[in-house]
C-alpha cells in the first residue's frame, strides 16, 4: 500500500496543554472566589452545555470572534457558580485575552515526524474535534506550516467519530481513506477512522492499552509503520 495522506488529531496526539495555563487560571478563580476550582473535565462540559444552550447568538460559534465571546460567557458562568462577583466582565475579558486556548506545546517527538512526512510528499491534515482557533493554535505553537487542511468540529458540524468529519478532511486533502493513515489518542475515533477505510492507529502515550498492530506509544512508530511498508 503506498500511502498519499496522513492526518493527525491535535490535543493528546501533536501537542499538549501548558500546565502554567493551567495554574493561572485555577490560582486566580481559587484567588477571587476564596474556593477550589473544579478543574474537571465533566464540569467545564457543565457550563460549556450551559452556554450552549443559553440561546447566546455565538452558540454554537462559527468564528474565532464567536469563540471569544463563548468563553467569555463561559467564564461568567463559572463566575456565578463560585460566587464570583466583583470586577466579573474585566475579570473575563483578562482570562480570555491571555490565556484562551492559544497554550499548546508539541510533543518532543512531533516536529522530526512531521518533517519525515513532509520530506517524503505525504499531504498532511488536522481532524480536531475543536473550536474555530484551531488553526491558530496550531501557528501559536510552530506547527501550522506542516499542515495543508485543518478539519474542526464546530466548522464541519460533527464531531469524531461522526463519519461526517471523517469524510470532510479527506475531500480537503482529495485523498481516499483507503490510502490514508490517520492517529488519535481516543480509542473510538482511531477505531471510527478505521472503520472508513484508513490505516488507524491510537496512540496511547500512558500505556493503558495492550499491545496492538493499531496501538502505538509515541508518533516515531508511525515512521517505523511506512518504513517497514516500504520494504515489502
Amino acid at each position: 500500500m503506498k500511502y498519499k495522506a496522513i492526518f493527525f488529531d491535535r490535543d493528546g496526539t501533536l501537542v499538549r496543554g501548558d500546565p502554567a495555563w493551567t495554574r493561572f487560571r485555577n490560582e486566580r478563580l481559587e484567588q477571587w472566589s476564596g474556593r477550589e476550582f473544579d478543574s474537571s473535565y465533566d464540569y467545564f462540559m457543565k457550563m460549556f452545555q450551559r452556554v450552549q444552550e443559553g440561546g447566546f447568538p455565538f452558540a454554537p460559534y462559527k468564528t474565532v470572534e464567536q469563540e471569544l465571546d463563548f468563553f467569555r460567557q463561559w467564564y461568567l458562568y463559572v463566575f456565578e457558580d463560585m460566587g464570583i462577583t466583583e470586577k466579573t466582565a474585566e475579570r473575563a475579558d483578562m482570562l480570555v485575552e491571555k490565556l484562551w486556548y492559544l497554550k499548546k506545546h508539541p510533543y518532543p517527538e512531533t516536529v522530526d515526524v512531521l518533517e519525515y512526512f513532509k520530506n517524503k510528499g505525504y499531504k498532511m491534515g488536522v481532524i480536531s474535534d475543536s473550536p474555530p482557533s484551531l488553526e491558530m493554535t496550531l501557528l501559536n505553537c510552530g506547527l501550522h506550516g506542516y499542515f495543508t487542511s485543518f478539519t474542526a468540529s464546530s466548522l464541519v458540524g460533527a464531531g469524531k467519530p461522526d463519519s461526517v468529519i471523517f469524510k470532510a478532511a479527506l475531500e480537503a486533502q482529495g485523498v481516499p481513506a483507503e490510502e490514508s493513515l490517520y492517529v488519535d489518542d481516543c480509542l473510538p475515533e482511531a477505531d471510527g477512522a478505521r472503520a472508513l477505510g484508513f490505516t488507524s492507529f491510537l496512540i496511547d502515550r500512558n500505556e493503558n492499552q495492550p499491545d496492538s498492530q493499531w496501538v502505538i506509544r509515541n508518533l516515531r512508530e508511525l515512521v517505523n509503520f511506512v518504513e517497514r511498508k516500504g520494504r515489502r
